[in-house]
Parts: structure tokens; sequence; C-alpha cells
């Protein structure tokens, strides 16, 4: 199926599903059955494989019964034909429960004319158009700025962000003008793509889609529901269930509680929900559209608040926000529209007092506003918070959840996990989870004590660790609760359209290949474009600058930075004396060693492992991998080579370095020394990185820190025999130390200040090839730890980022 049987002859209808909907289109025809290629899956084993087509035929739609076994039902009554429009339903297998089918019509307006009805959005529910533009038969230009067609009063578009072309054939194409945030085509990134009236544009908070020779704008406002069907989450060889078969609806401008006992699943829940780990079944619809096929038009609308702080606590409110703005809205947004957004959000947050304190003094519940502050900078419909009252009095839990009231009563929808009971009067809807993911409550929190039968909530809980899980799920799924707040809402919720995309739609010409079932991208494909490379050097920029600014905040840092490489050359100035000898030599260059490795490993150590919520986060917005490595590299790589500068200068400076030799390999003795100390400390600088990006905790930086150390003076060449002794000197090689020592011993020609097994290394020969190779091997031994940097920094990302 899915061949054109004819011009268009009947009017676009919506068909809604049990499962899901989409807006039909009478120039195809569709298969509706168990067969997943066909047009409309109906997964039930009552259906056929191939049960019934639907095509529009004369003017009207006409559905045919395909001699399926079961049959089809009108009102209770056995169909072969049925003439279908708006108001119809019918069962497919069963005239009672069968799968159902129900058809709605769109509403029409006279060309010029806003309609006065409701209309279909992408947002899978009927909602009125936002603006009409009547198509005037060329190029339409979208954006912020007020110079185009059709003008986005939103900060996450750019000022010129794509073109709706009309094609000589008379249809249409839009076309992406190298825009900040991408424009999509039904739920997917796309440079260029056919757009016809079943397709949806996806530009920041709105979506476009053609109708009647006009393009019509809907806008996501932040009043969107959430309809939660059938998660489950496994892990492990032995698919261990985390999350059991939970499934909820959550209207629009609502506030849920996701509460239960330690290892009850509520993070893994918090994964599954924002798209971070999408489920291994089920669906997650963000107001009818399902999240994890669109999750790359969706995730700028979800705002996420994780338990640790995504902000660098170093810095200002002001600041800390003026950083995120630039990285998460269009360059060409101007300083001014920043800045006023900055200031808006921390005014909603009542943070006006404290936008010029830094984060690091304010108390709990404040710096938890302000990560709240962070997340509303892009506006997004749909707020999540992990356990964001942890660690606060009760006084400022009450504060912290009366706020997440208010922001809901604004217009957003929030769910907030918490393990706290204390404030849950103020939510709307609360979810309990039972040990192993099962749904052991939900509805309103003034009911769940008494569905459990008992009086306070530690007692509901320990009979949660004490009772069958599975007696709770099947309790709460057989009590009138279940009817009244799952399946009844679950039904309200039921999205009267969505965009064509759906599974199982039909293919429309110059759209993408049909999705199948909503999973995450394809390994090999990177269908949701994390980065893009319009925004590479803006977002190296910015992280540039506020990595700096976030070590110039840091005096601890800053006092370490100083004093090291003084401290270091000092103590090597008092063993070299006024001139190098046999007698001092090796000691000299072994502390010009160690010191170039101590300031480098330990600038970096610690560097992205106590980043990694806020890169996390930054991340899923649209942070660059690569650019994000960059700044830390350009700010700490600078760094490190002016303390080997000052360390090789302390150390060294005045001391005659000609006992045996009067020069230097290709240059004077001592700028050579200053060359290899200073690309030895930033090899051990990006070796640094490599360890802070493979371990989980902060606190286990040092203890590494300190084994690499030993490890590169025992290999670098002064401590141990390696020339000659196989597997060490192959071993060697990969320690930047090795090459450091090789290039300072080839400058003062070590190789004959006095003999002995360690000193007659022939890489300590005073030799220009030699030296020339070695000075070569240190950045190379740099950029492959750069590259496995990379390769760490994608195993820390969120799963469906990694597929």
């Amino acid at each position: 199926m899915g061949e054109r049987p004819g011009a268009p002859t009947a009017p676009p209808l919506v068909l809604v599903t049990d499962t899901g909907s989409l807006l039909i289109d009478p120039a195809l025809a569709y298969r509706l059955g168990r067969d997943p290629t066909s047009e409309v899956v109906l997964d039930d084993p009552r259906v056929s494989w191939h049960h019934a087509v639907l095509r529009a035929t004369d003017g009207h739609w006409l559905l045919e019964d395909a001699g399926s076994t079961n049959g089809t039902y009108d009102q209770g009554r056995r169909v072969e034909r049925e003439d279908i429009g708006p108001g119809t339903r019918l069962r497919f297998g069963d005239p009672a429960d069968g799968p159902s089918a129900t058809f709605a019509g769109l509403p029409r307006h006279d060309p010029g004319e806003r309609p006065s009805l409701l209309a279909p959005r992408a947002s899978g529910t009927f909602r009125s158009p936002s603006s009409v533009l009547q198509l005037p038969g060329r190029t339409v230009r979208i954006g912020r700025s007020h110079d185009n067609d059709l003008v986005l009063d939103d900060l996450v578009v750019s000022r010129h962000h794509a073109e709706l072309r009309e094609l000589p054939d008379g249809g249409h194409e839009i076309v992406d003008l190298d825009s900040h945030n991408g424009t999509y085509h039904n739920g997917r990134p796309v440079q260029r793509a056919a757009v016809g009236p079943a397709d949806i544009v996806g530009i920041g908070h709105s979506a476009l889609c053609l109708a009647d020779d006009h393009l019509v704008e809907y806008t996501d406002t932040g009043e969107i529901s959430l309809d939660v069907r059938h998660l489950v989450v496994r892990v492990g060889s032995d698919h261990r269930v985390l999350l059991d078969d939970v499934s909820f609806p959550l209207a629009e401008k609502a506030l849920l509680a996701v509460a239960g006992p330690s290892g009850a699943g509520k993070s893994t829940l918090l994964n599954a929900l924002t798209g971070l780990r999408p489920a291994d079944e089920g669906t997650v619809l963000y107001d009818g559209r399902d999240l994890y096929r669109d999750y790359a038009e969706l995730r700028r609308r979800i705002g996420l608040v994780p338990q640790d702080d995504i902000l660098h606590t170093q810095l200002t409110v002001r600041r800390a926000l003026g950083y995120a703005a630039e990285l998460r809205f269009p360059g060409d947004t101007a300083k001014h529209e920043r800045e006023a957004r900055v200031v808006e959000v921390v005014h909603e947050l009542g943070l006006a007092g404290r936008a010029d304190q830094v984060i690091g003094s304010l108390s709990g519940g404040q710096r938890k506003r302000v990560s709240v502050a962070l997340e509303l900078l892009t506006k997004p419909s749909l707020l999540f918070l992990d356990e964001p009252t942890s660690g606060l009095d009760p006084g400022m839990e009450r504060s912290v959840m009366h706020m997440l009231r208010g922001l809901a009563d604004d217009g957003r929808t929030v769910v907030v996990v918490t393990h706290s009971v204390l404030s849950l009067n103020v939510c709307d809807r609360l979810l309990v989870l039972a040990p192993g993911g099962r749904t052991a409550y939900y509805g309103p929190p003034g009911e769940a004590l008494a569905f459990f039968g008992f009086a306070e909530w530690p007692e509901a809980f320990e009979a949660f660790e004490n009772e069958d899980h599975r007696a709770w799920q099947r309790r709460f799924r057989s009590s009138p609760q279940y009817e009244r707040y799952v399946a009844a809402e679950a039904v309200s919720l039921t999205p009267a359209v969505a965009p064509a995309a759906t599974p199982g739609a039909p293919e429309t010409a110059g759209a993408p290949e049909a999705a199948g079932p909503a999973r995450a991208p394809a390994a090999g494909r990177d269908p949701i474009g994390w980065e893009k490379p319009q925004g590479w050097f803006s977002q190296l920029g910015t992280l540039v600058r506020r990595y700096t600014a976030v070590l110039a905040a840091d005096r601890l840092f800053l006092t370490i930075m100083v004093a090291l490489p003084f401290v270091i050359g000092l103590m090597c100035r008092v063993m070299a004396g006024s001139r190098l000898t046999p007698d001092n030599a090796v000691n000299c260059l072994l502390t010009l060693c160690i010191g170039g490795l101590l300031t480098g490993a330990a600038n970096s150590v610690r560097e992205v492992v106590k980043e990694r919520a806020i890169y996390r986060r930054e991340r899923v917005v649209g942070l660059s991998r690569s650019a994000y490595l960059v700044s830390k590299v350009v700010v700490l790589g600078t760094v490190t080579a002016a303390q080997a500068v000052v360390l090789t200068v302390v150390g060294l400076a005045g001391v005659d370095l000609s006992w045996a030799v009067p020069t230097g390999v290709v240059m004077p003795q001592l700028p050579e020394l200053i060359i290899a100390v200073a690309l030895l400390a930033f090899s051990a600088m990006m070796l640094g990185l490599v360890v802070s990006a493979i371990v989980d905790k902060e606190e286990a930086t040092m203890p590494l820190l300190v084994l690499l150390s030993v490890v590169q003076i025992v290999f670098s060449g002064l401590m141990l025999k390696l020339h000659g002794v196989p597997g060490l000197e192959q071993f060697a090689w990969l320690i930047p130390s090795r090459w450091g020592m090789a290039a300072m011993a080839r400058t003062v020609e070590l190789h004959g200040i006095f003999p002995s097994a360690i000193t007659a290394d022939p890489m300590f020969r005073h030799e220009r090839a030699g030296w020339l190779f070695d000075i070569a091997v240190l950045p190379g031994l740099s950029v492959a730890y750069g590259l496995l940097v990379l390769v760490l920094l994608r195993r820390h990302e969120p799963a469906i980022m990694r597929r």
C-alpha cells in the first residue's frame, strides 16, 4: 500500500486508535492490521495480519474489510464495507472491546480568514492557531527578526531560521538557513525536506503545517499533557526489571510527585520520562507526540534539574545564567536579549536580591532555585526535578515545593522525584512506586494513606519492604482509584491528532523513512544531530571564557597554581647551584621532570569528573563534546605552559649548562629545556584529563594522581634501565616522561657527562634528529590522550545519545 489511488477527492481526517493518532491524507491508501509494516498497526491477537484497507474514493472515505477472521464492527454490527466520516467509530476483532478507530474531521476556514474553530497542532491535541499566513506563491522566510514573513518571537529561534519555498510542481519544501537549534520535519532534523498537508515542521516552540494554501502556526505555550503508557525497563544480561508496566496520565499545569522507598525505581522512571534512558517497552507521549521518536525536537522543551548542581558554584547567579544563555540561545541573539531573559527568570524565581551573589554562598534552597532558573531560560513546557529537597530543612523544603506549585500554575507540567512526604499536599497527583518499579498508587495525595490503610507514611514504606510487591500492583489495578485516575483520565488525554510521522503512517513525498516503533536512533546513525557545526566556535568562545572565570574565582587553585612552579623551581636551583655538573645533573633533570608532571596532571585530574552533572545536562541541550574538551585544553594548556616556563626559568636561569656541550641541539640550552618541560607538562595534563574522564567520583582522582606520578618517574629513564629491556622499553614509549626526559637529556648531553648503565641510554645522546623526534612525540601523545577523552566523555553521556 501507500500508493496514490488518484487525485484527492475526500477531506483529510484524523484517525485516532487506542495507541496513537495520525492525520490521514486522501491521496494515500492505508492498511490496517497486525502486520508491523501496515500504515495503521493494531497489535491485538484478535486482529488479522491484514485486516482492512482505508482509502478515499468518489469524494468520501471507504473502509473495506480484507477478509479478516474476526471481522470489523460499526456499533456492534459486522461490516464488509463502510463509509467513513467524522464521528465514525469502528472496532476490529471484537464488537465489544476490540481495538478501536475513531475518525474526526478537520476545521476549514475561508482564505485569509483566521479560523474560529480549534485546529490540529503538532502537539497531538486540538488548539487554536497562533497565526495563519496565506501563502503568497513565493518563498516564506521564517525567523525571530521582524523582517521575516512569519515572525516567531522565541529566543531559541534564529533571526533568519528557515524558508518555506514553493516548488515548480506547486508543492513546498522547508529549507533550514543554518539555524542554531535546527529545523525539524515530523520530529527529525533536516536541512531540506518536502512538506505536504500531513507534515509538521518544528521550529523552536512552534509547529507549522500547511492547510488550504495557508501556513498555520501552533505555539507550545507550556500547557501540555504527559501520558505514560506501559513503561518497562530492564538491565543486565539477566534482564532484571527496574520498571514494571508503569502507566499514568498527567494533565496540563499539573504538579506530580513521585515517591517511594529506596530502590523503587524513581530515578529510573525519571530517566525514562526525560528520554535520557528510554524505556525498553512502552511510550511517553508529550502532549500526544511520541517523546522517544521526536526526542531531537522535543528535548529543548524539557527542563531537568538533577540532584547534583548543574551550575559552577564559583560564579555569581547572574554570570552563571548569562553563560548558560549564551550556550542555549542562537549566536545571533543580542546581548541585551539574553540579559533580559536572565533578569526575567531571576525575578520569577525570587532571586533578584541575590543575582550578584556567588552561588556557593547561597543556601541549599536558594541554590536549587538557581538550578531551576537555568532550566527556565528556554521556557520548557515540561520540568523534571530529581530530589530537589534533599538535605533541606523542613521550612526550606516547603518553600521549594511551593515554588514548584507556582511554576505549574504559571503554565507548565512539573514532575518532582522525592523521598520526602512532608509537602505532598501541594501536588495535584502522587505516584507511589513499590520496590521493583511497580505502581502502588496514583491519584490525589490526600487519598493515598487511606488507600494503603496506614496513618503515617513510614508505616506504608515499611509495608512495601515486608509484603509482596506484585500484590501492591495488583491491588491498585483492581481499585476504584485506578479506574478513576488512570483509566478514565488516560482516555481524556487521548490525542486528537499527531504528526503524520506516527509509527505506521504512510510516507509522503520527501518525508523521512518511516520510523517504525519509537525508539532511540540506531547505531551508526545520527538522525538527532547532537552537534551542530554552525555553533562550534561560538560555543568554544563561551566555554573558554566561562572556564577561565571559574578558575579565576577559585582562590585555592590560583594559590597552588602560582606557588607550585616556584617551589619546585627553587628546589632545582638549590641542587644546580651555579653550574650543572656530573654530581647534580641527574637530580636537576629529574626534579624538572617531576615538576612538569605534577603541575600538568594536578591541574587537570579533577576537571572532568567534578563537572560531570553539568556536562551531561548541557550535552543534551546541544553542547558540542569536542568544544567542551578543547575549552579545557586551551585554558588548562595555557596555565600549564606558563607554569612550565616559570618552573624551568626559576630552576635554571643563570646556571652554567655548558659543562658537557657548549650549546643545545638546535638552539640555546635554556630555551630547549623550557620547550621540553612545557610539552611534558602539557602531555601530563592531557593524561590527567584521561584519568578524570575514567573515574566516577572526584575522591578517586588523588590516589590515581599519585600512582600516575610514580609510574611516570620510574619510566622516565633515570630511575630504571629501559634501553634494551624487552617489554619495559616498549611500555615506556607510551609514557610522556620517557620522551620529555630524553629531550632534556639530549640538550645537556647527559649521555656523556658520566658513564653509567642508565645515562648510557642512546635516547640521551646529543643528537639533532633524536631531539626533534622526542619533541614531536609529546604532542602526538597529547592528541592520542585527547581522542581517548572524547571516547570516555561519550561513555558518561545519556544512553539515548550513545545509540
